[in-house]
């Protein structure tokens, strides 16, 4: 009788603990969406990465206009970026570079969320469908990298449209230059100037940012997940925008480097003398130029990005299940 009663106080413990580690694996798979449950396939993920990241950007490219402006000195604050490109391009001067910034960004944010979510479900297969932290961090590198192999060119495009020539310069302030000029202009090797420095930017930025978002989305659901393990719209905007806005601070420093390199008739023939003379401009300070304005884009383009990506890989999954 008292073996009997034992059991019965045990049974509702080990019930609330086999729950609380089924919580806990749900969390987790809620941060990797493609890992216990069907996958979507990597088709798929490019296409609605590349989706989400021309939305995004559109929706934040004339605050990434000035801040490219602003680090390259082209003026010295927000105020006088926006006014001298009101007063000498119009409004329409705020899209300037807009088409090849899509074009760049397109299979910029593909690569980089499709591969991210690619490697983290090779790697949870040999964690026994767990990821371990180093093992996100080693996934969100894979991606950085990546990302920055196909972005760079497009890059160099958007930086020399968008920040037009120094007066005195070789060609007019208000010069415009098309991206397949420009592809003309540089070659191949032309159009990878500087990717060292992108991936000094990208690679960081990434393996600082996939693991903060995935582990605030953890956090959230263990505190206020619903009963299918899945986490809220809001809580999904809120974890991509604060994770590229820590990201983004931290990798400004190579964002200075690689924008001033990058830009047409730059005076600087390698990385390093381009980073000695922003150091000898104002020291440490002169690397975080821009910074603010980074954090701006990347906050509100990454939380609507991660979003558009986990709501159409969503419905992708509900549309085919209903087909099967």
């Amino acid at each position: 009788m008292s073996t009997h009663k034992q059991s019965g106080q045990k049974a509702p413990f080990l019930a609330q603990t086999k729950a609380g580690e089924e919580g806990q694996a749900s969390s987790r798979q809620a941060t990797l969406p493609g890992e216990r449950q069907k996958k979507v396939p990597l088709g798929a993920k490019l296409v609605v990465g590349g989706i989400a990241g021309m939305v995004g950007m559109t929706s934040v490219f004339p605050i990434d206009l000035v801040k490219t402006r602003l680090q390259n000195r082209w003026c010295e604050s927000v105020s006088e970026c926006v006014r001298r490109i009101r007063a000498e391009e119009g409004w329409r001067g705020f899209y300037r570079g807009l088409g090849a910034c899509l074009c760049g960004v397109a299979p910029e944010k593909a690569v980089k969320l499709a591969v991210n979510e690619k490697l983290r479900e090779h790697l949870a297969a040999r964690d026994h469908d767990q990821i371990t932290l180093a093992h996100e961090i080693l996934a969100g590198a894979g991606a950085g990298m990546c990302q920055a192999t196909v972005s760079n060119p497009a890059e160099i495009g958007t930086t020399r449209i968008a920040h037009p020539p120094r007066s005195g310069g070789s060609e007019p302030a208000n010069g415009t230059k098309s991206a397949v000029g420009i592809v003309r202009e540089l070659g191949f090797r032309g159009l990878y100037k500087g990717l060292p420095a992108t991936l000094l930017r990208d690679v960081p930025f990434s393996f600082l940012f996939f693991p903060i978002y995935s582990n605030i989305r953890q956090a959230w659901l263990h505190q206020r997940g619903d009963a299918k393990g899945e986490v809220g719209l809001l809580p999904t905007l809120a974890a991509g925008a604060a994770a590229g806005a820590v990201a983004a601070a931290a990798v400004t420093p190579a964002d200075v480097v690689k924008t001033r390199y990058q830009v047409e008739h730059s005076p600087y023939t390698s990385l390093h003398q381009c980073a000695r003379a922003v150091w000898r401009e104002g020291g440490p300070r002169t690397f975080f130029k821009g910074a603010v304005e980074r954090m701006a884009i990347q906050a509100p383009l990454y939380g609507v990005a991660l979003l558009a990506f986990e709501l159409q890989k969503k419905w992708y999954l509900a549309h085919h299940q209903q087909q099967d």
